[in-house]
């Protein structure tokens, strides 16, 4: 290789490699917004079935437009919501302003029981505990409020974000995918395809399984916890139906705070509320879990398991809640590629 070859190779790999770098860290810098793109894919990926199957729901084939389909579906979930919210907002507001204000009394039960048993010398009210909290944390309290605020209006902004992006993902769902299939040799766009489809089915199925579990998660800590009289039950069966769709940490967040709860009854109201949660999640763990998500999404609980973990370290609480679709997702193509390479089609 002579030097006037060696000079412009060099030159284009430096401006290559500069190039990705860069890349690299624009994405990295976007990466709020990808993760913002990144759900509103999987919800489309996961309502798809549903629009199709209302797209061609009469014998010959025909049914409602895509943008009416696209529109019930959006209008079932929005009515759903709606209904949730009309059931469940109300008490939910009573029940916490009633734990709010109960909150006083209980802080002082607390105490007492500390006091009797030698842990403290003396009471203190909440204003002193407050004063006598880690220093900062007083101080900053308008700027925590401030936070708060702001998360919360940025949370609402990235479900309507969320919401808006999915339904375009379903309008241009067909145009989207002729696009990209470009970029696609020809000999392997049919393994892609297949791919693409088998993926869409598993973010579909993972995305009712998430309702369904939280759902039956939600409904039975409520009646259970109303049944045994904890107080502001409402509550906790939120915090337990909302814990259900994170891995792992999401059910025991939602035991231990019913558990909490009932202690402010009785050691042995609680006893009980712990008992029940634990056979309650041991059905779902050998029952629900196993019929419901393995045996639709098909993920191979090793693969749930290092998912999990690099999701969690990537993007901490809502990577380890992507992380089955995603690695749903990866293992279709997986598969498709590993069989379309040996020769053989996947059915």
């Amino acid at each position: 290789m002579t030097t006037d070859s060696f000079t412009p190779r060099m030159v284009r790999t430096v401006f290559t490699v500069a190039g990705v770098l860069v890349l690299c860290a624009a994405l990295w810098a976007a990466r709020d917004a990808l993760l913002l793109i990144y759900v509103s894919a999987l919800l489309a990926m996961g309502c798809s079935p549903l629009v199709h199957s209302l797209e061609h729901f009469r014998k010959d084939g025909r049914g409602l437009p895509r943008w009416a389909a696209i529109l019930g579906v959006y209008t079932a979930i929005v009515g759903v919501i709606v209904l949730f919210g009309l059931l469940v907002i109300p008490p939910l507001v009573a029940q916490t302003a009633a734990l709010w204000n109960q909150l006083p009394d209980e802080f002082n039960r607390v105490q007492t029981f500390f006091i009797s048993r030698g842990l403290m010398t003396r009471p203190i009210t909440l204003a002193e505990a407050v004063q006598n909290a880690p220093s900062g944390s007083g101080s900053n309290a308008v700027g925590t409020v401030l936070v708060a605020v702001s998360s919360l209006l940025g949370g609402a902004f990235g479900l309507i974000t969320i919401l808006i992006l999915s339904f375009y993902f379903l309008i241009e769902a067909r145009a989207m995918a002729d696009y990209f299939a470009r970029f696609v040799p020809v000999a392997r766009r049919a393994v892609v395809g297949t791919a693409a489809r088998e993926a869409v089915v598993k973010v579909s199925a993972w995305l009712r399984a998430q309702f369904v579990l939280a759902a039956v998660m939600g409904t039975f800590a409520a009646i259970g916890l109303g049944v045994l009289g904890v107080p502001y039950f409402y509550v906790v069966a939120l915090v337990a139906s909302i814990g259900e769709t994170i891995p792992i940490v999401g059910p025991i967040i939602g035991g231990v705070t019913a558990v909490a709860v009932a202690m402010t009854v009785s050691t042995k109201l609680a006893l009980i509320v712990g008992a029940y949660f634990l056979v309650l999640h041991q059905l779902e763990a050998n029952v629900l879990v196993p019929k419901i998500m393995e045996r639709r999404v098909g993920v191979n609980p090793v693969a749930v398991m290092i998912a999990l973990l690099i999701g969690g370290t990537l993007s901490g609480l809502p990577g380890a809640i992507l992380a089955i679709p995603t690695a749903a997702i990866l293992s279709v193509f997986i598969e498709e590629m590993a069989a379309s390479g040996n020769g053989r089609t996947t059915p």
